[in-house]
């Protein structure tokens, strides 16, 4: 159970430090990890409603599934939790900070997720899990947090980013999970490089964060 715990939890906490120490002005610790244990029990909620959706079969279709029943579900949840804890909080003063806190929801959500998964199939997809699942979750978190940053601290079309803080990860999302649902065997091929994609998508919304960060600390801040 420990090698699980261990397996399960280790990419969780190399994203999460690789995401946090890149932020200038570090945020407090206590409210990333509560951040974090609010993404952790999202799970069971989602999980519950999961079911219900299955056993009442409303759609058999993959696209239905990937999109609605996973994608939305889960991405939605992500999105009020943000607005509900985060969004309105002083801490969230810096466009970054919003990637900090929606890369924390996400992989609170994908530890424990990864865990149960781990526990039902096995050690042994621990690395796939890690490339895969856990780090999309990381990526949806970091194009989420980019978009609250700039609806609350750039004050740029703040309603426009709070909808756009849903609906790219929830589209981002479905794809992947779409990848997953259709091609059951030879899902590499088309998930590699959509992976590709996204961690360069994420990765330049990180960029333009810390840029504003900069600039906002030389005073040149619009």
């Amino acid at each position: 159970m420990f090698a699980i715990f261990s397996a399960g939890l280790a990419p969780v906490m190399a994203l999460m430090s690789f995401f946090y120490l890149k932020d200038r002005f570090s945020d407090p610790l206590f409210l990333i990890f509560r951040t974090f244990i609010y993404g952790a029990l999202l799970v069971f909620p989602i999980m519950f409603i999961k079911y219900v959706l299955e056993t009442e079969a409303i759609s058999d279709s993959r696209l239905v599934h990937s999109y609605l029943y996973v994608a939305l579900l889960e991405e939605f949840f992500k999105w009020f939790i943000f607005v509900y804890t985060i969004y309105h909080h002083s801490e969230f003063d810096e466009h970054y900070d919003g990637i900090v806190y929606g890369v924390a929801i996400s992989l609170g959500f994908a530890s424990v997720e990864n865990i149960l998964y781990l526990i039902t199939n096995g050690v042994e997809y621990a690395v796939v899990r890690a490339v895969f699942p856990v780090s999309s979750h990381a990526l949806f978190g970091v194009i989420m947090g980019y978009h609250f940053g700039i609806a609350k601290v750039l004050k740029r079309k703040e309603n426009r980013n709070i909808a756009l803080a849903l609906f790219l990860p929830f589209i981002l999302h479905g794809t992947y999970n779409y990848i997953l649902e259709t091609l059951t065997s030879n899902w590499l091929v088309l998930l590699a490089p959509f992976m590709v994609v996204l961690w360069i998508i994420a990765l330049r919304r990180v960029k333009s964060a810390t840029t504003d960060q900069s600039i906002n600390l030389t005073g040149r801040h619009p």
